[in-house]
Parts: C-alpha cells; structure tokens; sequence
C-alpha cells in the first residue's frame, strides 16, 4: 500500500513538474514572438515609435499643469481635461490631430455658449419648468447633432467635433442646473481653456518633432500605386510571351503582384486626404493644395489596375495560336505593355519630384501610335485560319491592353492637371544634335573637363 501511494505521489508531482516546464516553454516562445512582432513592426515604420515618445512628451509637460500648486490653483482638478484632451486628440499625423484638436476647441466653445443660454433661458421658466425645459434642449441637440453627423462629407470631417458639442452641451446645461450662473461660467471657462492647452501642446508638438505629414504619406502613395502598375506593364509582354512556363510562375514575382495593393488603396487614400485638409503649408505643398485632384488619380489608378487584375489571369495561360500568327502579333503586344508602362513609371516620378516630365508625352504619344497598330492588327484578318476558341484568349489580352492605354491617357492627363494646379516645376533638357557624344560619354563630368560631350542644360521654370 506504501508504494502504491509512493507511486501516485511521484505520478503527480511528475505530472505537475512536466505541466510547469511546458508552460514555461511556452511563456518564453510567447515572449520571443512578440518581441519579433514587435521589431517587425519598428522597422515597418520607425515613425510609429516616434509617435510613441512624441504621446509621452506631451503627455508629461501638460501634467505639470496638475503638479505645480500655481497652475492647479487656477484651474484645480479641471486641469485634468488638458490630459484627457492629450489623450484623445494626439493623432500620428499633423492633419489628424489638428483636425481633432479643432474639432474640440470649437464644439467645446459653442456648445458651451449654448449650454449657458440654455441654462438661462430654463431658469426663467422657474423651479418647476425649469428641469423639463433643460430635458427638452438636450433631447433636441442631441438628436438633431446624432441625424447630421450621417451626412458624409459632416461625418469624415466632423464627427468628432459632433460628438464633443453633445457632450459639452449636456454637460453644462445639465450641470448648470445645481449651480448658480456665475459657477456654470466658470466651469464652462475652464473647461475650454484646458482643452485648448490641451490641444495647443498636441499641435505644436505634432508641427515641430518629427512631424508626420498626412499629405506627403497620400503624395507618396498615388506615385508608388502608379510605379507599382508600370512594373507589371512593362514586365508583362516578356512574361506572357515566355515559352517555359511550367518553370516559373508568376506569383513568386514581386513585379507581378505589386497591383493588389492598389486595389485596396481607396480608403487610405480618402482619409489622408481628408487629414492633408487640416495641415498647414510645408515643403512642396502649398496652402489649399488640390488634395482632391490627387484622389482623381488614385480612382484612375484603380481603374487600371482592375484591368491589370484581368491581365495578369492570362499570364500562366498557353498560347495556341499558330507561330506565324504568334510572331505577328508579339511585337505590337510587347511595344504597347513596355511604352504603357514606361509612361505610368514617369508619370509616378513626375509626381514624386513635382515635375513636369516631357519623356512621360513622349511615351504617351508611342502608346497611342502602338494602340492604332494594334487596332489595325485586329481587323487585319490574321485570324481568319484560326480556330476561334484558341484566338479568344489571345484578343482578350489586345482588347484589356485597349483599355489599359486608354486608362494611362486619362492617368496622363489628370497628372498633367495636377501639375498645373499645385504648380510642378518645369525641366527642359536642351540636348545639342551630337547624341551619339553623348552615349558615348556615359557619365556626367565636371564644367571644363568635357572632351568630345556636348553639354546638356537644364532649365528649371517656376
């Protein structure tokens, strides 16, 4: 019987001690893993660890206003509403949080005046009426706020703003009712002056360390989506040509996968836009810059790459059409994927440099030329030998790589609208009539070492 019990005390103990080194196991994979997380993370974008100690920063100087004994003797435990304004209102870009930040101050400010005409007007009635009026007030204001704030355009800019009016207005009509009219001003007073602290320190803040700009981000953004649809045009024409394709798919090429971003991008694109709004002039971007005429881009962009989505499905595809057939129509297909995707890519830098960039017409002008060769291709009557169900996929591919020109003309034309808007800097490379030199050459050297090259000039215009 004793070693019985030995037997189960030993099982147990064993059991537990093999319980306790597993979990131990597991805490410390746990803690690998988010530690990886947490660096990929970093490195994804170190600005987001910036924004951290920029909260932090922030955080800690409008606490001095509850810490020193002469701020806290103006404001007392109101200065809380600085922090919490801190809280709320610190967002990762300089739009964002002086948007919110405005959005605050200015319903605070209103619906604080409202609260106190409020509380005025219910005072008048009397004891009796004075509850059931202040009722009535918060009641309208509230639905009436909570209705507008589903229109749009109130709703992507405003809603904040909304919802602070609803709380401050009931706040102080309501609480107006225990006080007498010169403690409803007081309160209402402090409660806008710790906001706006509040929210002065997130803005200064936000401007000056390290800022993050909502309208560089959707800027660089618009040109990458383009960058990312001339590489998968211009590597198109060799991919869908190449004769070994059980070798290599597609799919493991980054070039041909770039485009499902893109896809996607209509909500990112909307927001920062929405935040570039609220930001101040800086760098290339000007007060009232067309933030609008970069969304028409973006919705261009899109449109292409939904036909770029169709292209790619051809992609892994045989081809079963006739050599001679094949040989034909391989140079018109490959001339209009290359020249489409050369402009989108020059188009793209156009916008990432802010200039006008002649070599991206010039593609533009080859693209139209290759389209009428293309089209005349078609009604040529190559295919009239063919077998129609093997042709189908062949003219499908002509037919999107149509409307993928004509969707790069119109990406083309709403990029040179928005270089006139927001006023891109003209460049004009005057070349002399010795190109062959200047191949020749291959590199640029310095003012008076110049053999045989003849000189290049450029002109910067605006």
């Amino acid at each position: 019987m004793e070693n019985i019990g030995k037997c189960e005390k030993n099982g147990i103990f064993g059991n537990g001690w093999r319980w306790v080194k597993e979990m131990s196991k597991r805490t410390q994979r746990k803690i690998v893993d988010v530690g990886m997380k947490t660096k990929k993370l970093g490195q994804e974008d170190p600005r987001r660890a910036t924004h951290s100690l920029k909260v932090g920063l922030t955080l800690t100087i409008v606490s001095l206003f509850y810490y020193f004994q002469t701020t806290y003797d103006s404001f007392g435990v109101y200065a809380m509403w600085a922090i919490m304004t801190v809280v709320v209102v610190f967002e990762f870009s300089v739009g964002a949080t002086i948007g919110k930040g405005l959005n605050r101050g200015l319903a605070t400010l209103v619906a604080g005046a409202l609260g106190v005409g409020a509380h005025h007007l219910a005072s008048i009635s009397g004891n009796i009426g004075e509850p059931i009026i202040l009722g009535v007030f918060v009641f309208l204001q509230a639905a009436i706020s909570t209705f507008v704030r589903f229109f749009p355009k109130v709703k992507a800019r405003y809603d904040y703003g909304l919802l602070v009016f609803i709380l401050t207005f009931a706040l102080v009509s309501v609480s107006g009712f225990r006080l007498d009219v010169y403690g409803i001003l007081d309160f209402a007073h402090k409660r806008l002056s710790t906001i706006i602290i509040g929210a002065l320190a997130c803005a200064i803040i936000s401007i000056f360390v390290c800022p993050v700009w909502a309208g560089e981000d959707l800027h660089n953004l618009v040109a990458i989506n383009m960058e990312k649809l001339g590489s998968f045009l211009e590597g198109f024409g060799e991919e869908y040509f190449r004769t070994s394709k059980e070798d290599e798919s597609n799919n493991g090429k980054p070039i041909f996968q770039g485009y499902k971003s893109v896809l996607h991008s209509k909500a990112s694109e909307e927001t920062l836009a929405n935040f570039a709004r609220w930001e101040p002039a800086h760098g290339h971007f000007m007060y009232r810059h067309p933030w609008k005429q970069y969304l028409k881009v973006g919705e261009l962009t899109r449109q292409c790459a939904y036909r770029i989505e169709a292209l790619n499905g051809y992609l892994n595809s045989d081809i079963q059409v006739p050599p001679k057939v094949l040989e034909t129509i391989k140079d018109t297909y490959t001339k209009i994927s290359v020249e489409s995707g050369k402009a989108m890519k020059e188009l793209a830098l156009a916008i990432k440099t802010t200039t006008r960039r002649p070599s991206a017409n010039s593609h533009v002008e080859n693209l139209k030329i290759e389209s009428k060769n293309l089209k005349s291709l078609l009604n040529s009557g190559i295919w009239e030998e063919t077998d129609l169900l093997k042709m189908m996929p062949v003219a499908t591919v002509a037919s999107l790589l149509l409307d993928i020109a004509i969707c790069v003309e119109d990406i083309a034309e709403s990029v040179h609208e928005l270089a006139s808007l927001a006023h891109f800097k003209s460049v004009d490379l005057k070349l002399n009539k010795e190109n062959s030199k200047l191949e020749k050459c291959g590199v640029v050297k310095l003012p008076g070492k110049i053999d045989d090259c003849p000189q290049v000039a450029i002109a910067i215009d605006g």
